[in-house]
């Protein structure tokens, strides 16, 4: 009788083991990220550039300091999105407002990303004052094929407006082929009516990049990032792009904003004039959207956060609660950027 019991125990514990291998998945899982840097210029003057308008060139004194302490608040932040979940910072990051490739090369030698071994991928852009967009990638993770730089072209009254470039890149994330375009579009000088053609104009050089990488490939993987200086809820999405909110509701060859959502709910990523924005996103295309199925066979994107960590607020004084920005009135404030981070993560199973 005890031999039958121990027998009887031992094939339950043998299930139980099958079973629990069956149910137990094993992800891959990776951050994409999209940062505007805050004016992260260097302390040489351009003559090529209006560079003497920046707030690093306006300073008065300690601009080497204020630089690489810059530098390092904002490698220590790259560092962290994500890296709760993957243990290691983004495996891809757009980023915005950058002067030149050298302070991109500057900031993934920091201490916080140097043995991430970062490449960056960087055009000049015709922008008056000499911002650019960029992209960092991990090498290990993800290998690019192709890369290019598209001006929007846009006009004001018969006169070009020098903005930034939009970036796309194309290439490899692990084994599955992805597309990323960087932007950071018009600012709303002037008032958000009188620029507001200005972004729905960049909205549609989007569109013709989509069109340009659907030529070649019937069911693309696009991630569309960046400074949008547009709410997820204005024209530029809502009637160039044709944004979806709901999963349910994104079709093939529609885009989803799951920053729609977040904004619905009093999320944002900046603040101007005590006026709450949420700028900055990531858009997906419909391959990579989970609409429940589960399926998780190839990349799909799990979830959209706002890397909104209380170091990144300020603290006191009338930007408190305020993403904690480096310059203001003229100085230096000690902070990292007037624009909180975004990020998503794409996860799929280990085969």
């Amino acid at each position: 009788m005890k031999q039958k019991t121990y027998l009887l125990f031992f094939l339950l514990s043998i299930v139980n083991t099958i079973f629990s291998q069956k149910e137990e998945k094993r992800y891959m899982i990776r951050t994409i990220a999209f940062y505007n840097l805050e004016n992260l210029f260097d302390t040489i003057n351009d003559v090529t550039k209006n560079d003497e308008a920046s707030p690093m060139m306006e300073l008065k004194a300690n601009k080497s300091k204020v630089y690489w302490d810059k530098i390092d608040k904002l490698g220590s932040t790259i560092a962290q999105i994500g890296a709760d979940k993957t243990k290691t910072s983004p495996a891809i990051i757009g980023v915005s407002e950058v002067e030149n490739l050298n302070v991109l090369e500057d900031l993934v030698k920091s201490k916080h990303l140097v043995s991430k071994n970062y490449e960056i991928i960087h055009y000049d852009s015709p922008d008056k004052r000499g911002i650019d967009v960029g992209l960092l990638y991990q090498k290990r993770y993800f290998k690019p094929l192709y890369h290019e730089a598209f001006n929007p072209r846009i006009y004001r009254n018969s006169f070009p407006v020098y903005t930034r470039d939009q970036l796309l890149v194309s290439g490899y994330l692990d084994d599955e082929l992805i597309h990323v375009i960087v932007n950071h579009w018009p600012s709303r000088s002037g008032g958000e009516a009188k620029s507001r053609p200005l972004r729905e104009k960049a909205a549609y050089q989007n569109i013709k990049i989509i069109e340009q990488i659907r030529a070649k490939e019937e069911n693309p993987k696009i991630i569309i990032m960046g400074d949008f200086n547009d709410d997820p809820i204005n024209s530029s999405f809502k009637k160039i792009l044709k944004t979806k909110r709901k999963k349910e509701n994104v079709g093939l060859k529609d885009l989803y904003n799951p920053y729609e959502e977040l904004h619905r709910r009093g999320f944002n990523t900046l603040v101007y004039r005590d006026n709450l924005n949420l700028f900055d996103m990531i858009l997906i295309s419909f391959p990579l959207l989970d609409k429940g199925e589960k399926d998780f066979s190839t990349y799909k994107m799990f979830k959209a956060m706002i890397f909104n960590k209380r170091f990144l607020s300020g603290k006191k004084g009338k930007y408190k609660g305020y993403p904690f920005r480096s310059f203001s009135n003229g100085g230096y404030t000690g902070g990292y950027s007037d624009h909180y981070p975004v990020y998503m993560y794409l996860i799929k199973e280990k085969h």
